[in-house]
C-alpha cells in the first residue's frame, strides 16, 4: 500500500501503483453514453492515465485541464482521466469545458481502483482514487508512474510527458 497524505494527514491505498515494466491491468470503466471501454479499446496506442478523486475539486479539475492542452499535441497517444465520478458529471465537465482532447472515464461500477492499487482505504476520502499518473507505451507496458505524495498536490505533467518523447 502506498502512504499518503491529504492536507498532511496520513492516508492509506489499498495497494502500489504497477512498475515500470508490467504491463497495464485489463480494466473496465463508463464513459458519458454508459458503454464501457477496456484496455483494447486503446491497443497500439500510448496512454496517460491521469487518476484522480473527484472532477469536482480544484486540483483534479486543473489536471484535467493541463493534460487536455498537451493531449491535443501528443502523437499516437491518449489521455484518460479515471475518477469514481459519475459518466454524467464528467461528461458536463469535459463539454462546459471544452475538453476534447481527453477521455474521461468512470470507475463507479468497476475494479480500476483495487487493480491498480490507488482506492484509498482511509480517510474522509475512503473509497476514491488517489492522485496518480501512469504511462504506458503502445504495447501496454508501464514507461512510467508517479503516486502523488500529497493529495492537494498536481502530478508531475513534465515527467509523465517526458515518458513518452
Amino acid at each position: 500500500m502506498a502512504n499518503i497524505t491529504l492536507k498532511g494527514n496520513a492516508v492509506k491505498t489499498v495497494g502500489n501503483l504497477p512498475q515500470i515494466g508490467d504491463n497495464l491491468k485489463d480494466f473496465k470503466l463508463v464513459n458519458e453514453k454508459l458503454e464501457e471501454k477496456t484496455l483494447s479499446d486503446y491497443s497500439g496506442k500510448r496512454i496517460i492515465l491521469n487518476i484522480f478523486p473527484s472532477i469536482d475539486t480544484g486540483i483534479c479539475a486543473e489536471s484535467a485541464r493541463k493534460f487536455n492542452v498537451e493531449a491535443g499535441t501528443l502523437n499516437n497517444a491518449v489521455v484518460i482521466n479515471v475518477s469514481k465520478d459519475l459518466p454524467f458529471a464528467l461528461g458536463r465537465f469535459c463539454a462546459a469545458e471544452g475538453l476534447n482532447h481527453v477521455e474521461s472515464l468512470s470507475d463507479y461500477r468497476g475494479t480500476f481502483g483495487d487493480d491498480y492499487g490507488v482506492e484509498m482505504e482511509d480517510s474522509p476520502m475512503q473509497g476514491l482514487l488517489s492522485r496518480a499518473v501512469i504511462v504506458a507505451d503502445e504495447n501496454g507496458k508501464v514507461i512510467y508512474t508517479e503516486q502523488v505524495p500529497e493529495i492537494a498536490q498536481e502530478p508531475d505533467y513534465q515527467n509523465a510527458l517526458a515518458a513518452l518523447a
